[in-house]
């Protein structure tokens, strides 16, 4: 399955006629192959990417504000998707939130051409700035909302600042997915890193009173 083909593509604010999927995926295709040909994403223009996919530059403009909001949508498109939350308590949230962690970094390890995109959008501070506000601040919030969520539920102590523990459950993920490329990344690894994380910051049971011995 190429980059273009994993999942549907997520485009921006566009007005006017309807949107055509196949256009739209010819478009994404478009970036895809000059990717893979070596062209930088600096150099990539909408007018290069119009030609190479055999549409006018109006087309990419009716469904893309600009190239960064294509550019987030290409490399959104090759990501895992976003984590279906059971629900059923903030602990069993949090794991699925990691492990869509997990498996972007399985996924970048793999994908050449994703793990260099990745590079250059840090190097490009526009794009960057798109791939952070629409990709990387919502799942933020998201999130905080589930710790939030387990204070209120008492799952999570009432003093824990949600922000800092939010920190310390992404922080040794991407520590492990983008600064130890050589780190592993088994199965289980999500589970284990939120139960070690909540087993020092669940609110604190009342000792049982022991009866006296006789």
């Amino acid at each position: 399955m190429s980059l273009a083909e994993s999942r549907p593509v997520r485009g921006g604010s566009a007005k006017g006629r309807p949107r055509s999927e196949a256009v739209e995926r010819a478009i994404v295709e478009a970036v895809v192959k000059l990717l893979e040909e070596g062209v930088p994403l600096s150099e990539l223009s909408i007018e290069r990417i119009a030609r190479t996919a055999g549409v006018g530059k109006a087309t990419i403009y009716r469904r893309w504000r600009g190239k960064e909001e294509l550019f987030v949508d290409v490399v959104r498109a090759a990501e895992p998707p976003d984590a279906d939350l059971p629900g059923t308590s903030m602990r069993d949230d949090l794991v699925a939130l990691m492990e869509q962690l997990r498996r972007r970094g399985l996924m970048t390890r793999s994908s050449v051409l994703l793990h260099d995109v990745y590079a250059q959008m840090k190097s490009s501070p526009k794009i960057w700035a798109a791939y952070h506000a629409t990709v990387v601040e919502p799942r933020r919030r998201l999130q905080v909302e589930i710790l939030r969520r387990g204070q209120r539920n008492g799952e999570l102590r009432a003093d824990v600042d949600v922000e800092l523990m939010n920190d310390l459950l992404v922080g040794p993920m991407l520590l492990r997915t983008v600064m130890r490329p050589d780190a592993d990344l088994p199965e289980g690894l999500s589970e284990l890193l939120v139960d070690t994380v909540l087993d020092g910051l669940r609110p604190v049971s009342s000792p049982s009173v022991s009866s006296p011995s006789s």
